[in-house]
């Protein structure tokens, strides 16, 4: 069943697309019917440059297992980093051409 629950945030990221590294600035998350994923439903993150085009975007179609192992090791990475280290300052993104 599609909940239609959308959430979209703002992200300071780059991703690869077919044109190579592009700067992202947002993510939406929801739960729907894939495009391409062998599933009924499945949890999409899409990945984009709000001021390009969409098709620089990255996209995830993941099962509910998927997902949550997924976020889980996001976590579990994002604990075992040293304190100095998180939201380093001095790290800028730039846009691969």
């Amino acid at each position: 069943m599609c909940t239609y629950d959308t959430e979209t945030i703002a992200l300071r990221a780059s991703g690869k697309t077919a044109e190579g590294w592009r700067r992202m600035d947002s993510a939406t998350v929801y739960f729907d019917h894939p495009v391409h994923f062998p599933a009924g439903h499945a949890l999409m993150i899409d990945v984009r440059n709000t001021t390009a085009s969409p098709a620089t975007r990255v996209a995830l179609e993941l099962d509910a297992d998927s997902a949550r192992s997924l976020a889980e090791a996001i976590l579990r990475t994002l604990a075992s980093v040293p304190a100095g280290l998180l939201n380093d300052e001095q790290s800028t993104l730039t846009e691969v051409r």
